[in-house]
């Protein structure tokens, strides 16, 4: 065989080892396309939901309402009388506490001093002309009967009865008239007319007054009330009116701004709703609060905390509970969420109550403390205990 036979050969064997090669390397990747792929079976998490575990039981109807520390009076003290203030109080400064009758200014009062006393001597005059006809109608009614004439004289004059008529109006003219003196006179000296704050000042010594002007601004210092409005399902809660205006009912106040706590009782309730909230309002009194440990000031914004009857049947939920479209959800037996549409009964504060559905009573139940609006029914959940839940 020569040489160049033989290297043919070789090429021929080497093309035909090739084609098998790439014909095999094809039907493999044919085989692989046609292949049915296996199913891969993939579990979905459950995602994790924070729950709290409650079961029903008995609670006081607690009631949160806000409100403002008002005075019992608020009066503008102005003067009754014209005149030149002549003396001022030490005392008498913005923020003092002044007792009742506490002379805050005097006016001078020579003037009103002289008309006193003309008006008594007016007074004086007018009692010497009554006792002159008064002496007078005797002495006529005794000639009139030494005359010998029956019956009544024609006309009064002749027992000078209108004259002592006159005579008596005009001494009690000239009396009120020396009352009226003496009334100008005592409203020279500007007095309080209860304990009170002092909350402004509005004269000083040499200022001349008129009739009308104002003389101070005070706040009564006995007691402050809080007007709190509650809706009507709060009014529900509340004990029935003889308990509650007992003057012991008591009522917890938080000032708002700085978490100091007083004590405070039910005073009264207003008996008819406001116009613009539809809500009644249950009014709220300290006594002396100015007096107490931590003064409670007017003005001070309140969180009042009360509490009412006891009720069954109910859930305590924290706040947050409450999803935004009012309902409660929670995870059933087989791990799946659902809900219910309700309206907390009352709250504290921090947390709701509201009633359990009859189908839930007296079992524990997972209740969701932070809902939220992508939760569907039945969903599968993994519930997980919130910290803190006892």
């Amino acid at each position: 065989m020569s040489k160049t036979r033989q290297q043919w050969l070789i090429f021929c064997a080497a093309l035909f080892v090739l084609v098998a090669v790439a014909l095999y390397s094809l039907y493999g990747m044919r085989q692989q396309t046609t292949r049915t792929m296996p199913e891969i079976h993939r579990q979905t998490p459950r995602p994790d939901v924070s729950v709290v575990t409650v079961n029903t039981a008995r609670y006081p109807a607690a009631m949160v309402a806000y409100g403002a520390a008002e005075t019992h009076y608020q009066l503008t003290l102005t003067a009754e009388v014209s005149g030149r203030v002549e003396n001022l109080a030490e005392g008498f400064e913005v923020g003092s506490r002044l007792a009742v009758g506490t002379e805050l200014a005097r006016i001078e009062a020579s003037n009103y001093r002289a008309a006193l006393a003309a008006a008594e001597s007016e007074r004086q005059q007018a009692r010497v002309t009554l006792l002159e006809e008064e002496r007078q109608a005797l002495q006529a009614e005794a000639e009139w009967r030494a005359s010998g004439l029956e019956g009544e004289p024609d006309s009064p004059l002749a027992l000078r009865q209108p004259q002592l008529a006159a005579a008596r109006t005009a001494l009690d003219n000239a009396q009120a008239a020396v009352d009226s003196a003496r009334y100008d006179l005592a409203q020279t000296r500007i007095t309080l007319p209860f304990d009170a704050l002092v909350i402004s000042r509005d004269i000083a010594p040499g200022s001349y007054l008129q009739a009308g002007t104002q003389v101070a601004t005070v706040y009564s210092s006995d007691r402050v009330e809080i007007t709190l409005s509650l809706p009507a399902r709060d009014w529900q809660n509340l004990p029935d009116g003889d308990r509650l205006l007992s003057g012991a009912w008591p009522v917890t106040l938080t000032g708002v701004e700085n978490g100091q706590q007083w004590q405070g009782r039910v005073l009264r309730t207003e008996q008819h709703l406001d116009s613009t909230t539809r809500q009644r309002s249950l009014v709220v009194a300290v006594d002396q609060p100015l007096a107490l440990e931590k003064p409670l000031l007017p003005g001070t914004f309140l969180k009042a905390r009360l509490v009412g009857d006891q009720v069954d049947g109910l859930w305590q939920l924290p706040s947050s509970a409450l999803s935004q479209r009012g309902e409660i959800w929670f995870v059933d037996t087989d791990e799946q969420l659902d809900h219910f549409a309700t309206d907390p009964l009352f709250n504290d504060g921090e947390h709701i109550y509201v009633r359990a559905p009859k189908t839930l009573a007296g079992t524990p139940i997972q209740v969701l403390s932070h809902p939220l609006n992508s939760y569907l029914k039945g969903m599968l959940v993994n519930p997980v205990e919130a910290a803190g839940n006892d």
